[in-house]
């Protein structure tokens, strides 16, 4: 029934422009704050974790934006997940870097795209997929009935989606072979036994090893991308960024540290379009207590 509910309000967000669907995002997103909501709360524990030195109304500012940000990025979906090519490419407004991506795209080598849950992620596959050719690894959404709709949505300009687990791992360097893009969320907390605990924002927290090995190992180089939302609803600005300290030349843990850098360096240009309420140091060192 859950599923069948946000499936109806998917396509009746669809339906709207973009700047509409954004309004209700925002009004959304001040009924987060003004609750006792979880994901405020989870929000709240995150800011204070990786901004200790904002005041307190630097703060509160930064969490009511960031939910506001959180609830238009789920009204957004409707668009995402059901315009036609044409009409999405549109939202795009600018793109930096691209050039660069294009160039290392030419080498041979593939390129590997990491993505944090920063901005409109959905839209970086979107866009990235409909101009080259693109492997995804895919974790199957939590409300397993949505899975054929989330498959097809961002599949359907032509990305491969791939699983989690050593055949989607085959198939990312299959694709660097053969000079494409591969995209990975370098920020999701991996399975116990594939990360490292790694300083984000100061605060150790385990983080994937996958990346970075198969930069090291493939000598694809790394770029960190996100898409910016644009206010009022006027669409994207995609950023891809070269990471100046190339992570493939590093080993085991300064890589993983060049790397949460440089998400880092991404989450800075715009706080409040991260995704804070994502339990990022749910897994702790042995002896820590449980942030949450």
């Amino acid at each position: 029934m859950r599923a069948y509910l946000i499936k109806a309000i998917l396509l009746v967000f669809s339906v709207l422009p973009l700047p509409a669907t954004h309004v209700i995002g925002i009004i959304a997103g001040w009924l987060l704050y003004l609750a006792p909501t979880a994901i405020k709360q989870i929000s709240s524990i995150n800011l204070q974790l990786c901004f200790p030195s904002l005041d307190k109304p630097s703060r509160k500012r930064l969490l009511r934006n960031s939910l506001i940000e959180t609830a238009k990025a789920i009204a957004e979906l409707g668009p995402l997940w059901y315009w036609r090519k044409e009409r999405l490419m549109a939202l795009v407004k600018k793109t930096s870097g691209e050039e660069a991506l294009e160039h290392a795209l030419k080498q041979g080598q593939g390129v590997i795209l990491a993505i944090p849950h920063l901005g409109t992620w959905e839209m970086v596959g979107l866009y990235c997929s409909a101009k080259y050719p693109m492997t995804s690894l895919y974790r199957p959404p939590r409300i397993i009935e949505l899975d054929s709709l989330a498959r097809m949505a961002r599949g359907r300009f032509g990305a491969h989606l791939v699983p989690t687990d050593m055949s989607g791992v085959r198939s990312l360097y299959h694709a660097l072979t053969r000079g494409e893009l591969v995209a990975i969320l370098p920020d999701q907390e991996p399975a116990m036994d594939n990360g490292l605990f790694i300083p984000f924002y100061g605060i150790p927290a385990y983080t994937m090893t996958l990346l970075q090995r198969i930069a090291s190992s493939s000598k694809a180089p790394v770029f960190f991308t996100y898409a910016e939302r644009l206010p009022a609803g006027r669409g994207y600005h995609l950023h891809f960024i070269s990471s100046p300290h190339d992570i493939r030349h590093y080993e085991q843990p300064q890589a993983l540290l060049l790397m949460n850098n440089n998400i880092e360096m991404c989450i800075n240009k715009i706080p409040e379009q991260y995704q804070w309420g994502y339990k990022r140091f749910r897994k702790r060192p042995a002896g820590v207590s449980d942030f949450y």
